[in-house]
C-alpha cells in the first residue's frame, strides 16, 4: 500500500548528532473515491480480506449501507459484519477504548465515508497519526446535485493519498459515467436533502440513483426518459 518516509535522528557521535532518513513505513490515511457502481466497496472487502489473511487485525465501519445497519456490502453479494458509523460516534475514542481493553488494532476499513461528518474524518487522521494505524476509506465524491460531500471534501484536504477507482461505471449510453443521479419515477431530480438512501436497483416509482455521463446528467436524461424519448442529436446552435 506504499510507505512514508520517517526521519530519525542518528548520532555520529556522542556530541554530534545527525539526521537520517530511514525508509521505515508509517500508518497512512488512504481515500478510494469514484461514482456509484464503481466496485469502491467489492474493494473494501477485498481491502479487509487481504489484511486480516496476513494476520493483521482490523475494524470495518460503514453507514447508511444499502444492506441494512452494522453490516459492510458489495453488489456483488459479499459482506461482513461492520460498525455502524452514526452521527455521534466518535471513531477515534471507540478505538482507543478497544486497544485499551488489549485488542489488537492494525488498521480500519471505512466504508461508505462521504456520509461520516467533518469531525469524524479529523477523527480518523488523528487514528493515523497518534496511534499508527492505516485507514482506509471509501467513498462517493460528490452527491446527486453534483457538490462535493463534506466527508469527501475533508478527506480529501486531510488524506496522503487519494486514489481514483480505475473500474469506470458507465451512463446508459456506454460513455463514462462521472455523475451520480437521483431519480423520482424514473426522472432526475436535483433538490432535496443531500443524504436519502436509495439503491441502482430500486423501483423506478421509488427514489433511486442512477450513474450518467456529463452530457447526459445535463440533459437530465436517465435511462427510463432515454427509453420513451426521440433520440436524436439536438442541433448546435448555428446562426441560420
Amino acid at each position: 500500500m506504499g510507505s512514508r518516509t520517517r526521519r530519525c535522528s542518528s548520532p555520529r557521535s556522542s556530541t554530534e548528532p545527525r539526521d537520517v532518513w530511514h525508509d521505515v513505513r508509517v500508518a497512512e490515511l488512504i481515500f478510494y473515491a469514484g461514482t456509484m457502481d464503481c466496485g469502491k466497496s467489492t474493494l473494501a472487502l477485498q481491502t479487509d480480506h487481504n489484511h486480516s489473511s496476513r494476520g493483521r487485525s482490523g475494524i470495518v465501519f460503514t453507514r447508511l449501507d444499502r444492506a441494512g445497519e452494522s453490516v459492510l456490502s458489495s453488489r456483488l453479494g459479499l459482506e461482513v459484519p461492520a460498525v455502524e458509523v452514526d452521527g455521534d460516534l466518535d471513531i477515534r475514542a471507540l478505538v482507543v477504548e478497544r486497544l485499551s481493553a488489549g485488542a489488537r488494532i492494525d488498521y480500519l476499513i471505512c466504508d461508505e465515508a462521504q456520509f461520516y461528518t467533518e469531525e469524524q474524518v479529523d477523527q480518523l487522521s488523528t487514528i493515523v497519526d497518534d496511534l499508527g494505524i492505516d485507514v482506509y476509506a471509501f467513498g462517493i465524491m460528490t452527491d446527486f446535485r453534483t457538490r462535493l460531500f463534506p466527508g469527501s471534501a475533508r478527506l480529501v484536504e486531510l488524506s496522503d493519498r487519494v486514489q481514483v477507482l480505475q473500474v469506470e461505471a458507465l451512463c446508459w449510453c456506454g460513455a463514462r459515467a462521472i455523475h451520480n443521479a437521483r431519480t423520482v419515477h424514473g426522472e432526475m431530480v436535483v433538490e432535496g436533502s443531500q443524504v436519502l438512501v436509495g439503491d441502482t436497483t430500486a423501483s423506478p416509482d421509488a427514489v433511486s440513483y442512477e450513474v450518467l455521463c456529463r452530457t447526459h446528467y445535463r440533459a437530465r436524461m436517465t435511462s427510463a426518459v432515454a427509453k420513451s424519448a426521440h433520440m436524436s442529436a439536438q442541433p448546435l446552435p448555428f446562426a441560420q
